[in-house]
């Protein structure tokens, strides 16, 4: 049906789609992009590579950390947690965890992006709320 709304073959359809999901996952391909390198990326696809790929804990210990990165992006077991656990769990580990207090947020996917670009000093801007945007309320 997308093909067809889109009027083109199914086949440049699917293409486009790998070259697509190809281009964003462009960190993986980088060898130069090792330990925290990667929350980024990580953190956007998380849903995806949890409910498709069923990655262990093991498995993103290996590939963050694998390649013996620097300690200053050695990415902490506990925090590879986080981007496995559902996020109801997410926010309750998020909640006991004293680093993290300084960036809650009433979104749990902005308070666990909040709290990793601040540890590993990623690159990034930090999502702050102000007093006058609306807050959502996280049932999670």
């Amino acid at each position: 049906m997308t093909a067809a709304r889109l009027l083109v073959r199914e086949s440049e359809l699917y293409r486009f789609a790998v070259c697509h999901l190809l281009n964003r996952l462009h960190k993986l391909h980088d060898d130069a992009s090792i330990g925290s390198d990667l929350i980024p990326l990580f953190l956007e696809f998380r849903e995806e590579f949890n409910n498709q790929l069923s990655l262990k804990k093991h498995q993103l210990f290996k590939i963050f950390n694998g390649r013996t990165p620097p300690q200053n992006k050695f990415v902490a077991m506990a925090d590879i947690e986080l981007l496995l656990l559902p996020q109801h769990s997410v926010r309750q580990r998020l909640h006991s965890t004293q680093e993290a207090s300084g960036h809650k947020d009433a979104s749990t996917e902005i308070w666990l992006k909040n709290y990793l670009y601040f540890k590993y000093q990623l690159d990034g801007d930090l999502i702050n709320m102000t007093a006058e945007e609306p807050i959502l309320i996280d049932n999670d």
